[in-house]
């Protein structure tokens, strides 16, 4: 049922590299893919005025409210269909020639929940529309998202590139040692060195679990190397990753360790914030 490459289209500037990032995935997963869009039109709320106009006025005004409402659902639904448009042209263009495309009246989570058994792979821009130049934050919907959808999730930033360096965030929690399994088990970054990264002190507690994952990958036919690097979670995993021009950095979504409360925490993610690569969330 989990077969489909499902990347979410909004009119964001994240757009043209989660339509990259997803024809990038699908060619190498093999699998379909599937554009979807979400109109989220949220009604007026006229202001209670009653007592200063009389009944026939009110009546008037929320009819006009309606009317409103129904015209600006209608501009919606065009503005979407052209979106989704536009993308399956760009996804055309870069080689894929069979691309779903989706629309839905519905909130972004609500819908993704619904197609959830269809979904193999999500792709997501880091901010939507409505907060596309609020710099060193999260989207709306986003940690919902990671909450609620048990699929790899790719978090794109704003410009694509073929990942040629990746780094795996690992804290040697049993729920890192699966997304380890998780990716030497698929297909989408065979080829592509990888790099296990620990924070932490440098002892046997760290070390076992930390080459227990290395040899995973390696026995899958992977290029892995594992490093244990110091200081706080959240900075030394953005200075290593700039330091050794890391291309995206694979991260599990919840962990038993310090790093748990980087990659979901109660409010926003310090490593979604402030990373400035792309990135995979993994459950």
């Amino acid at each position: 049922m989990h077969h489909k490459v499902m990347a979410c289209i909004d009119d964001s500037r994240y757009a043209e590299a989660v339509c990259d990032y997803a024809s990038w995935s699908a060619q190498r997963l093999q699998a379909p893919l599937s554009l979807l869009h979400a109109l989220e039109v949220t009604p007026s709320r006229p202001q209670n005025l009653s007592g200063s106009i009389g009944f026939d006025a009110q009546e008037s005004l929320l009819e006009e409210l309606i009317q409103l409402d129904e015209k600006r659902a209608k501009i919606a639904l065009e503005q979407g269909k052209h979106l989704l448009q536009a993308a399956r042209d760009r996804i055309t263009q870069l080689g894929i020639s069979n691309v779903e495309i989706r629309q839905r009246h519905d909130d972004l989570v609500d819908a993704l929940v619904e197609l959830a058994d269809e979904i193999r792979m999500l792709v997501v821009g880091k901010r939507g529309a409505d907060t596309a130049s609020a710099h060193g934050h999260i989207g709306s919907h986003l940690e919902a998202i990671i909450r609620t959808m048990q699929q790899p999730i790719l978090i794109a930033q704003q410009h694509f590139e073929p990942p040629k360096n990746i780094l795996f965030a690992f804290d040697g929690s049993p729920t890192a040692l699966k997304a380890v399994q998780m990716v030497a088990d698929s297909p989408l970054f065979i080829g592509i060195p990888i790099t296990l990264v620990m924070v932490g002190a440098d002892t046997s507690a760290t070390c076992v679990p930390l080459q227990r994952a290395q040899q995973r990958l390696q026995d899958a036919g992977f290029t892995a190397e594992a490093q244990i690097i110091s200081g706080e979670v959240d900075t030394a995993l953005i200075r290593y990753q700039e330091e050794q021009g890391v291309d995206l950095m694979i991260m599990g979504a919840y962990g038993h360790s310090r790093i748990r409360h980087f990659i979901v925490g109660s409010t926003t993610t310090a490593m979604l914030r402030k990373s400035r690569i792309s990135l995979m969330i993994l459950r």
